[in-house]
């Protein structure tokens, strides 16, 4: 991020709430770019900025590829990557947050059978850390809805190859993170039901889109994310990260005001998302991201886990450590004893 969105961001600063609550990052990325730098140094920066985060799980972002070799095994060139930072990141600063502490990476599923040995790369180059794949299926008609970075086809969840490849996850006990848009979630539903043996992670509350045609029409969104959501629930072996909702394609436009939001005017705007969610999934199968930094155009880190936290204020101890920990801890097989 720039220096004036810093300054931006730095208009409104909160103490945290409940600093000792111990925290897993279920969703964060590393970004490279001239414009948009995401790397250790930054995310130390925010994970060390008031909240007790003890662990992240890093999810791909189509960066740091191979650049040479077989088209296929390119993106584990990102794993490789995160490797090298979380071990470095251990190394220099034992007492800080353990990022990446699971690796989720990137492998074409529409490879069919033939992703086997992209998953098995994957694991080794990760070192014990990786945890799953995430094959972005993010698709909308509209021109105006930028479709995900994986530039999928209309349909692909439904796609007999995909599906192929997606039954190959499985055999290494692997995981499949779904970004989404909310008018898939129905088909998204239907993949689940297909792979009940497979742990499937629905990414940023599927997604609910406010922009383009989306644009004004909260209730329409809100009423059909709601139906999509129902019936994704009904699938035992899917959980639900709970985040994402700063991204711009959501339409809250927080990005465009003269100072970012409080935790408080984020937590009333995203609790009814969230909430929805906790009730249907049930605390259990729910976990916080932050999805940084994605959403870090609207909001500062800490003040986003404060809105997570006064969401949460009338939980019980049990279900705010599942929430904020227990859930991911669980899903994404971490190691649980350095939340004791």
């Amino acid at each position: 991020m720039n220096t004036n969105h810093q300054a931006w961001l730095a208009k409104v600063k909160e103490e945290a709430i409940d600093p000792d609550l111990p925290i897993i990052d279920a969703h964060h990325h590393f970004l490279n770019l001239p414009d948009n730098r995401y790397l250790l140094d930054e995310i130390l920066q925010d994970t060390n900025s008031g909240h007790n985060v003890v662990q992240t799980i890093f999810v791909e972002s189509a960066a740091m590829y191979r650049t040479v070799g077989p088209e296929a095994l390119r993106p584990v060139g990102e794993t490789e990557f995160v490797r090298r930072i979380a071990e470095g990141s251990e190394a220099v600063f034992p007492a800080m947050t353990r990022v990446a502490a699971g690796i989720v990476g990137f492998a074409d599923l529409t490879l069919g059978a033939d992703v086997l040995p992209v998953l098995e790369a994957h694991i080794a180059a990760a070192d014990g850390r990786f945890r799953g794949i995430r094959h972005a299926v993010g698709w909308d008609a509209a021109d105006s809805i930028p479709n995900a970075h994986t530039n999928p086809p209309r349909g692909l969840m439904s796609d007999s190859t995909f599906r192929l490849g997606f039954s190959m996850l499985n055999r290494y006990d692997l995981s499949f993170d779904a970004r989404i848009y909310h008018p898939q979630l129905e088909e998204f539903a239907e993949l689940a039901r297909l792979f009940p043996e497979t742990a499937i992670i629905l990414d940023h509350v599927g997604g609910p889109l406010g922009i383009g045609p989306y644009a004004g029409k909260h209730k329409a969104v809100f009423d059909q994310w709601r139906r999509g959501i129902d019936q994704a629930a009904t699938c035992d072996n899917v959980a639900v990260k709970l985040g994402g909702l700063a991204m711009k394609l959501c339409g809250f436009r927080w990005h465009e005001q003269p100072a970012p939001p409080t935790s408080a005017v984020l937590a009333e705007a995203m609790r009814p998302f969230f909430e929805y969610c906790i009730e249907r999934f049930g605390v259990e199968r729910c976990m916080f991201e932050s999805n940084f930094p994605t959403d870090k155009p609207s909001c500062a880190y800490a003040v986003l886990w404060n809105a997570y936290k006064r969401i949460t204020q009338s939980y019980s101890e049990h279900e705010r450590a599942a929430l904020f920990y227990g859930t991911a801890s669980q899903v994404y097989g971490l190691d649980e004893t350095e939340l004791d």
